[in-house]
């Protein structure tokens, strides 16, 4: 099977040739189209490719987004399941329960500080947030070139991309 880049250069070398001899028109463009008959076919049979791999990717993507969520929902329900079992437990004043499969136990936490009223911490207790960097705001450089305005450091670019609809 014949590459898709072996006959896009197979056409482009057969232009080129053909351009340098001495033939009708005619010739030269029924040559061409035939040669193009395939680049087409080929072209479609990678876009089909390309499809289809696109369309595994969004799949598998809705798939994550779905098992994240169930993931999300056994957590909170196991964190439901939990605290309900530690409220039994310490209103039933049990503070251990053995098992073969493994131990239950109520245990206090270490102390953690509850802030109530930020606005009266003293200012040796707090921290300030070091601010993100700057970052270069492209559609604002983007409109200052095409007004004729030079950005040092700053160019506009134009690639191409392939629409398959």
């Amino acid at each position: 099977m014949t590459a898709l880049f072996d006959i896009a250069r197979e056409y482009r070398d057969a232009a080129a040739k053909l351009a340098d001899l001495d033939l009708p028109e005619d010739v030269i463009a029924d040559t061409l189209e035939g040669l193009a008959g395939d680049l087409e076919a080929k072209a479609v049979n990678t876009a089909f490719v390309v499809r289809n791999i696109e369309a595994t990717a969004t799949a598998i993507k809705e798939a994550e987004a779905q098992m994240a969520a169930r993931r999300k929902a056994l957590e909170n329900r196991a964190t439901r399941i939990r605290d309900y079992l530690l409220a039994n437990m310490m209103v039933a004043g049990i503070s251990k329960v053995e098992s073969p499969y493994f131990n239950l136990a109520v245990r206090d936490n270490p102390p953690a500080v509850e802030v109530y009223e930020p606005g009266l911490i003293p200012a040796e207790y707090m921290t300030q947030p070091t601010t993100p960097p700057a970052v270069p705001n492209k559609a604002a450089i983007k409109d200052a070139i095409k007004a004729g305005q030079d950005v040092p450091g700053c160019k506009l670019v134009c690639g191409a991309r392939l629409e398959i609809k």
